[in-house]
């Protein structure tokens, strides 16, 4: 009796061991892991643990597949089996484990292999099954349209079932089209905005001005304003206002006093 309790026992310990093996995708490659793989690792972030779900009929047989991004599908599969084919009537089959997982990636699009799956038992030399899952880029929607594409067991070795869905991680990143200029004239006018305002708030309610004194250094501003009349009055006027012109005709100033006219004579003697 003590036997078989031992047995239970350890039985119970291996399963919440496999329970707790992997709750995250573990990329391959070694001990050397790829600086570019687990940055594609990071990206699938905001997916991770969502689950996703399609069924196929192949002639009176119909298939669910289930797949998990970076988990376990759910509490009846291993820990580690990150996408499962359900068959009516069939155990479960483990397409790709989360354990056994690698990540490439082009300019918009992301592909998430799952390996080390369930073995074939008539096809593909019996290898591993592995799963492979193209993320293609569409900015409005975080995870959608999961669907399987095709199943290639035609081979003696290399086989694998291919998967897609839709997500806006596997979009580029979007550059910023501010230049500097804008940035530094966006950030003036900040400044300027919170002088303006602050300053108001502050000779209103601390200094209690009214009218236009409740501007902020009107004192100063209005001498500003003032100098720079004046240099735009130097600047714009700096002709004088009468010029000598060019020639000069005979005028009053240019004649001599005339003789004060005498008409005595013509008086009465």
């Amino acid at each position: 009796m003590y036997a078989q309790l031992w047995c239970v026992c350890i039985v119970v310990v291996s399963a919440l061991a496999d329970d707790q093996l992997v709750n995250d995708c573990i990329l391959t490659g070694g001990d050397k892991k790829s600086a570019a793989e687990q940055a594609l690792h990071q990206r699938l972030a905001p997916l991770k643990n969502m689950s996703f779900q399609v069924s196929v009929k192949n002639g009176e047989d119909s298939y669910m597949y289930k797949f998990v991004v970076c988990g376990r599908v759910d509490s009846s599969t291993p820990s580690n089996a990150g996408l499962v084919q359900s068959k009516t009537g069939s155990a479960d089959t483990v397409i790709g484990r989360i354990n056994d997982t690698h990540i490439i990636s082009g300019t918009d699009w992301i592909m998430l292999f799952y390996k080390s799956g369930d073995k074939y038992d008539n096809h593909c030399d019996k290898e591993s099954r592995q799963a492979m899952v193209m993320i293609s880029c569409n900015k409005n929607t975080l995870g959608a349209g999961f669907t399987i594409i095709s199943e290639e067991r035609n081979k003696t070795n290399n086989c694998f079932y291919l998967f897609e869905m839709d997500s806006s991680v596997a979009c580029p990143a979007e550059e910023s089209h501010l230049s500097v200029g804008s940035i530094l004239l966006i950030v003036v006018c900040v400044l300027v905005a919170v002088y303006i305002i602050g300053g108001f708030l502050y000779k209103r309610f601390v200094v209690g001005a009214k009218g236009i004194e409740q501007f902020p250094n009107i004192t100063f501003w209005q001498e500003f304003g003032n100098l720079v009349a004046d240099g735009c009055d130097f600047v714009c006027r700096s002709r004088p206002r009468s010029s000598e012109t060019a020639y000069r005709g005979v005028g009053d100033d240019q004649l001599g006093e005339e003789p004060e006219e005498r008409d005595d004579h013509l008086l009465p003697m």
